[in-house]
């Protein structure tokens, strides 16, 4: 009995947010309903934390066989495979979209064009190219929690845009996302942030995870003001970006002379 609930309270809702945030099988009898997927919002930067912990301990074993820039690479294409580029889609149809200068619905319409213009493709070029320059600019005993933090920033802010936006489309999954959503969900991210980077790595890590929080707060502000509400796109777009945050910190840091 004691499992049972355990499973039903806790377990399947981890499972069913490991398996919409990554690629990784699981077998049908462990497939989540949609009560399941609904509430397992809580979850998003546990599952970051683990990815997270699989890209550092790549990096780690990849760095006895090729230099911190090759390693970059690597655990940059990593963070881009595990959810199946999802939320590279998301950043793309986003830019699409909001460099256009179009009125909200039409906004709305560029989005939920599955072809990538010129903009969704210079913004995932920026953005993986940026990546991969903060990433490599650390290293030392600062890169394994860089590393960790940067898919919990990510999905963090996957929380606080469901927590503080209306949804701007009455149709599609995030809807099952948004109907269990809660403004504590956003109070949550902020914990985990803070949890997460201080523990990992010490003050600047604690910088790192308040930054990230901010910056997330920054663009759920701005995907209000331009389309008044959010889409899939622009939480797949909300990941991406603040996953840049922590090794744009740490690298800040270093150069600056903090360390």
């Amino acid at each position: 009995m004691a499992i049972a609930a355990f499973y039903e309270g806790i377990m399947k809702r981890f499972l069913a947010a490991l398996q919409f945030l990554t690629i990784l099988p699981l077998p049908p009898v462990l497939a989540p309903d949609e009560r399941a997927l609904g509430g397992s919002i809580p979850f998003f930067p546990v599952v970051g934390l683990l990815i997270g912990a699989a890209v550092a301990l790549m990096d780690w074993g990849l760095g006895f066989l090729f230099p911190v820039g090759v390693t970059s690479v690597f655990a940059v294409i990593l963070l881009i495979a595990v959810s199946g580029g999802l939320h590279t889609d998301g950043l793309a149809d986003t830019a699409d979209g909001f460099f256009s200068s179009r009125p909200r619905e039409r906004i709305l319409e560029i989005m939920r064009d599955s072809r990538t213009g010129p903009m969704g493709v210079a913004a995932i070029v920026c953005v993986v190219a940026l990546k991969i320059a903060l990433i490599a600019s650390v290293s030392g005993p600062w890169r394994w929690w860089v590393l960790l933090m940067t898919p919990v920033a990510g999905r963090c802010a996957l929380l606080v845009q469901l927590a503080l936006l209306p949804y701007a489309r009455p149709e599609g999954l995030v809807g099952i996302f948004h109907r269990n959503r809660s403004r504590r969900h956003a109070l949550w991210a902020l914990t985990f942030l803070i949890t997460a980077g201080g523990l990992a790595g010490g003050v600047p890590g604690l910088i790192a995870g308040g930054v990230s929080f901010l910056f997330a707060l920054l663009f759920t502000a701005c995907v209000r003001r331009r389309i008044g509400g959010l889409t899939g796109d622009t939480l797949g777009a909300a990941c991406e970006l603040t996953e840049i945050v922590p090794a744009l910190v740490a690298s800040a840091w270093l150069c600056g002379g903090g360390a």
